[in-house]
This record gives structure tokens, C-alpha cells and sequence, in this order.
């Protein structure tokens, strides 16, 4: 495909975040006078939707133990609301049903969620908890269970969908997204970023926004910038050689069930669930023990992918020199996303939180969900400026959900720095003030 010669503002990848800044940047433009949709390209080597962000599972949630994430994902959820329809949205709400070893963490979640007025629902006692649930499951059975947050809004989206919705916003500002050109190379001059090279020509540019989900890592490479960092740890702790990434197997799957199935006792949409669970998982098939330590999983009927669709925690698979080819999307089958391994697992939890889905392993549905994520040092984004004039969206897995950043992103290009964005500078690490971690098993919590 032919791309022009130059472009003030050159966008690399059209997943949520490159469409969402595009969007946002072209609007803030034209608003202010200083130029219009033609001023910014989107540039994918495939397609719009075609990495991190059409596969994601499609969760939005508030439900961060980390206040910077938790006000972000505030800002996220308005974009979402702004036009459910376009963003194919569902507004059903978010349910994390956790462990007396995460009760402290709930409820620190639930009282500064009232102070930003994100409504939400805390319930304390396993008595309390299980008739709460029962009341809107009345096969509700998960062990384990002592504390619940009920998040009023968020719910998910439908991924393909709200991606097409969000690109039609884009093309209807007058941006242009140019598919099938892979970027091979950043012209740096003068220490910032005279040029985008691609297979289909070199395009000048004003800035640059590296937007690429877990591609992330070949752009950062492209602009020199260092493959290991310093972090400091709140203990003091210095660790100089940090991997920047680390690659991540994303653990999710459907059961091929009618999503008609799983309706509230009401026969209404659910909110999405999320159990967190300290009694030993037994495998649903034959009794066997998987495992007496912490876990958690997270579902949801969904039209789109045509049952009950969720996950559990991801899985490392190594640095990603050692074990994940350049094109981390390519070659990963289902199979080696997903193994045998998750799907025991996740079908015995289901079954474990409800006695619908008892004895249904045999309808787990193998096809491409979850993916591979490009994790940085904390496992939290880093949205930052590099090389003068090129912006890094580096989203940690968190992206999906994120629609918002695009709006934040849009206004620091034009030079007004986002106090939102401000915990997630690059140099945080070195200066240890690292985001605080929960009691979840999952590790962007």
C-alpha cells in the first residue's frame, strides 16, 4: 500500500490505543484550530484489531488496588459510557468476590473508589457474601469467598465490534489508516525522530506514537533505547538490570454453551465475575487436586464470542529474546497460548462457583483467545515521551480496557501535560516509586 511522504503525526498500530489517540488527537486538533484528521496517519502492518486488541477478552473493570490505575480506569469507563454503541459496550457492571487474605485490599479498594464517586457495593462475611450471591445465582456455590465488591459500573465490550465503531470515528475525523505496512526502522536525527521507515516508503514526521501492544518491544528497539533498566524497590532494593520486557502467555478460553445459559436469576446480563479463592481447587473430572494456593478467574456470558468467555492468570513465558519470535502474534496457535494445563483448571473453577457448570470440560471450546503480552518491570504501563518527539504507549497488558489513555495522550502531544499519566513515566523505576501491590494472584494487581 502506498503511504504518503510525510505526515505531522505518524501512529504505529490501530489496536485500541493507536485508534483512540488517533480519534482524540485529530478532534483536539480541529477543535483548536491548529489543523485536522489529515494531520495524523495510523499505520498497521495487518490490519485494524489484528494483535492484543482483537482477541482481548474484553473486560472493564475500576477494580485496582493501585489509586493511579483505579483513577485511569475511572477516566476509561466515562470514554466507554460517552457512546455504547459505537464502542459496542455493555454496562453490566464488575463483581470480585475475594478471600479473607484480600479482604484488607477490597476494602481499601471500595473506600477510595466513594472518594473518586465510582459507585460500588462492599459486602463483608462468607454468610453475607454467599447469600448476596445466591440471590442473584441461585447455583452459587464458590468456596472461599469472605468479602465482595460490587463495581455498579464497567462490565465489557465487544472487541471486534467496538474496535470497527472506534475506526469509523477515526476515518470520520479525517484520519487515514494505512494496513498491510509494517514499520522496519525510526530515522533518528539530532536525537529525535526525523522519519518512520516502512516496507512501503519513508514517511517524515513531527512525532511519532508508538501504539503496538506487545510489538512494543521492536519499536523501543528501533529507537535505541536500552533492552534493561534500574529499579528500585520500596525497600530499597536496587535491581540495575531490569528485562524492560517480558512476554506473557494470556490464559482465557470459551465454554461452548448458549451465553442464554448464564443469565442472573432475573434472566438479565450478569456483571462480569471475578472469583479469587484460598480453598484448594479439585479438578471437576476426576477429583484430583490442582491446586491448595491462591487463585482466581474471571467470565462472563458473551454474544460475541458465543458462550462463556473468560481466564485466569497469565502465564511467563520467558524473556523475549529467548522464547518469543519478532512477530509475537504470528505463529502462537491456540494450543500454545492456551494449554491442557489452564483448561483443567479454569473449567474446575467454573464448576467450583457454580453447579451449572459441573461436568462440562467436554465443551470447552479450543479457537484464539488471550494472546501474548509484553510485560514491563512493575507489570504496570509506562506512558512516556522518548527521543524528543516519539510517544510510547507500552500498556502492560492493561490496554484493552484502557480506551481513555488515547484522549490523555492526544493533549500531552500538543504539549499539556495529563496529571493521570504522571505515575507512569519510565522513571519511576529508578527513583522506586513503583506502583503497590495487592494480595491477588494476578500480577498486574
Amino acid at each position: 500500500m502506498n503511504v504518503p511522504s510525510n505526515a505531522r503525526y505518524v501512529i504505529v498500530g490501530a489496536g485500541i490505543h493507536g485508534l483512540s489517540t488517533a480519534w482524540h488527537l485529530a478532534t483536539e486538533l480541529a477543535e483548536r484550530g491548529l489543523g485536522d484528521g489529515g494531520d495524523v496517519l495510523v499505520v498497521d502492518k495487518t490490519g485494524i484489531g489484528a494483535g492484543a486488541s482483537g482477541v482481548a477478552c474484553g473486560v472493564i473493570r475500576n477494580n485496582y488496588f493501585q489509586p493511579a490505575m483505579r483513577r485511569l480506569m475511572a477516566h476509561s469507563v466515562d470514554v466507554w459510557e460517552s457512546d455504547p454503541e459505537a464502542f459496542s459496550y455493555h454496562g453490566v457492571g464488575y463483581i470480585q468476590a475475594a478471600p479473607d487474605a484480600m479482604r484488607d485490599d477490597v476494602v481499601q479498594i471500595h473506600a477510595e473508589q466513594q472518594a473518586i464517586g465510582y459507585e460500588s457495593v462492599l459486602v463483608e462475611g462468607v454468610d453475607a457474601c454467599h447469600e448476596y450471591m445466591h440471590e442473584m445465582f441461585s447455583d452459587w456455590q464458590a468456596p472461599g469467598v469472605s468479602v465482595i465488591l460490587h463495581e455498579k459500573r464497567g462490565g465489557y465490550a465487544n472487541n471486534v465490534a467496538s474496535l470497527r465503531g472506534l475506526a469509523e470515528k477515526v476515518r470520520d475525523a479525517g484520519v487515514r489508516i494505512a494496513t498491510g505496512v509494517t514499520v522496519t526502522g525510526m530515522r533518528l536525527e539530532g536525537g529525535r525522530v526525523a522519519a518512520v521507515e516502512t516496507d512501503a516508503g519513508v514517511i517524515a514526521c513531527e512525532h511519532v506514537v508508538a501504539a503496538a501492544g506487545p510489538w512494543v518491544r521492536d519499536l523501543w528497539a528501533m529507537l535505541d533505547l536500552p533492552s534493561t533498566v534500574t529499579v528500585r524497590t520500596p525497600d530499597g532494593r536496587v535491581v540495575p538490570d531490569a528485562p524492560m520486557w517480558t512476554y506473557w502467555a494470556l490464559q482465557e478460553g470459551i465454554l461452548d454453551v448458549d451465553p442464554q445459559e448464564f443469565m442472573d436469576n432475573r434472566g438479565e446480563f450478569p456483571p462480569v465475575i471475578h472469583v479469587d479463592s484460598d480453598a484448594p481447587l479439585y479438578d471437576d473430572v476426576d477429583g484430583t487436586l490442582i491446586t491448595d494456593r491462591i487463585w482466581g478467574i474471571y467470565y462472563k456470558p458473551d454474544f460475541h464470542f458465543g458462550g462463556v468467555q473468560g481466564g485466569a492468570s497469565p502465564e511467563p513465558i520467558g524473556r523475549p529474546a529467548d522464547s518469543v519470535a519478532v512477530d509475537p502474534y504470528g505463529t502462537a496457535s491456540p494450543e500454545f497460548v492456551v494449554g491442557e494445563d489452564f483448561v483443567r483448571m479454569w473449567t474446575s473453577a467454573l464448576a467450583a462457583c457454580h453447579k451449572r457448570f459441573e461436568g462440562r470440560r467436554d465443551i470447552y471450546r479450543k479457537e484464539p483467545s488471550g494472546g501474548i503480552g509484553a510485560f514491563t518491570p512493575d507489570s504496570f504501563p509506562v506512558f512516556d515521551t522518548f527521543r524528543e518527539n516519539a510517544y510510547v504507549i507500552a500498556d502492560s497488558n492493561h490496554g484493552y480496557k484502557m480506551i481513555g489513555v488515547g484522549a490523555l495522550v492526544a493533549r500531552e502531544l500538543l504539549g499539556e501535560p495529563q496529571e493521570l499519566l504522571e505515575p507512569f513515566r519510565l522513571a519511576r523505576y529508578e527513583r522506586g516509586e513503583l506502583h503497590p501491590t495487592s494480595h491477588s494472584p494476578f500480577p498486574w494487581s
